[in-house]
């Protein structure tokens, strides 16, 4: 699938969001603060608004069969692997 442009840097900026918000809550849990503070929820906020455009643009469909397909094939794996250790 072809990614339109648009789409890489909104994942770029999505990307650079969580770095940010991944060091904020280092820094913070180091100090002993609070982790939910309006900074943190701002930075989330402005992550979840960068991914609208990029969840919007995936194919859904192919998407949820791909993850219906690999829970099938897990829930097999599982019921050999039962099978075998109840033999």
């Amino acid at each position: 699938m072809q990614m339109p442009s648009i789409t890489a840097d909104f994942l770029a900026i999505l990307a650079l969001i969580c770095a940010a918000l991944a060091l904020e809550v280092a820094h913070l849990r180091r100090s002993g603060q609070v982790i939910f503070n309006g900074g943190i929820l701002l930075a989330l906020g402005l992550a979840i608004i960068c991914a609208l455009p990029l969840l919007s643009g995936l194919p859904w469909a192919e998407l949820a069969n791909e993850a219906f397909d690999q829970v099938v094939a897990t829930f097999q794996l599982l019921h050999i692997a039962y099978v075998i250790l109840t033999l």
